[in-house]
């Protein structure tokens, strides 16, 4: 079936050549607007600007564990039963768990770290500019790790720390050792005050190398080592191998194993000063001002107990 339509007449195609018109002027105006209004600003701020915006603050809150350690502790070796180890496989919650850790470590990019140490050489956080009070400072962990006296031989760290005032240098590697190093190695001032509390006060060394290879390398060259150190030392310097979990590290604010840190601990194994990357002369001269004022404390708890 054919449909016919009629012809339009005058009127309605001049209505409708008017309505095309205005249709055509609006679309212009909209391109012209579009073509000469300025769009939007967006954020051109890179990942780079935001790690330099970032600044180290001034540690505010103690460091450490709530519980104090004890011999035996991080070992990193699995003391389970065959029957604990089954009931373990079976639990549902263990291995949620497990599975959390093993996401985080996996989410943890492997050259965060060294991306990181071009922003302020790594450093984590300032150093708090005052001790930390003694019933709020937390304590540092217990680790396992062979020294240079007795290489065969895994000591425990606490048996070293208790009832001593203690400059603990920790670090992975040469480039943190060397930052650790310009809070303790040729310091004057503070090997002053060492010498001035001797029996009570002394520096200990932590080299944490979690690889078999380095940590192999590292026992070949001990001998230098020892010939480096003096020989009331070599029962100080610790290198640990395993049970430093994430845990433990975000207790004590180990956050980068390419950075070196520094602790003040306490005669109870308790961070009372801390300290990241390279120091600063505020921070080094605070760090000498704490070993002070922790000398004066030990000697004066000291003759408390021989009082009584």
């Amino acid at each position: 079936m054919l449909l016919y339509s009629a012809p339009l007449s005058l009127t309605s195609r001049s209505l409708l050549s008017q309505l095309g018109l205005q249709c055509q002027s609006a679309r212009l105006q909209l391109y012209r607007q579009a073509s000469t209004s300025a769009p939007e600003p967006r954020s051109t701020k890179t990942q780079k600007d935001k790690d330099e915006e970032h600044t180290p603050k001034p540690l505010n809150r103690p460091l450490g564990q709530v519980k104090p350690p004890k011999g035996g502790e991080n070992s990193g070796i699995d003391l389970r039963t065959w029957r604990q180890r089954r009931d373990d496989f079976f639990n549902y919650d263990k291995h949620l768990e497990r599975r959390k850790q093993l996401t985080k470590a996996v989410a943890k990019p492997y050259f965060r770290e060294w991306t990181n140490m071009r922003y302020h050489k790594g450093k984590t956080f300032l150093s708090n500019p005052k001790l930390f009070r003694a019933e709020k400072a937390l304590y540092f962990p217990n680790l396992q790790g062979v020294t240079l006296a007795s290489p065969k031989v895994v000591h425990d760290t606490t048996s070293v720390l208790n009832d001593q005032v203690s400059v603990i240098s920790v670090y992975s590697g040469t480039w943190a050792d060397r930052q650790a190093a310009t809070f303790v190695g040729n310091h004057s001032e503070l090997d002053k005050a060492l010498e001035a509390g001797k029996g009570i006060a002394q520096k200990v060394d932590i080299n944490i190398e979690e690889n078999a290879l380095k940590a192999g390398l590292i026992r070949l060259f001990m001998p230098r080592l020892r010939k480096r150190l003096p020989k009331d030392a070599h029962g100080r310097y610790f290198l640990v191998r395993r049970g430093v979990t994430e845990e433990l590290r975000d207790d004590i604010g180990l956050l980068n194993s390419k950075v070196g840190y520094v602790y003040l601990v306490d005669r109870e194994c308790k961070i009372r000063w801390a300290g990241s990357g390279r120091a600063t002369a505020g921070e080094k001269e605070g760090l000498v001002k704490g070993v002070r004022k922790l000398l004066e404390e030990c000697r004066r708890e000291r003759e408390q107990e021989k009082m009584q």
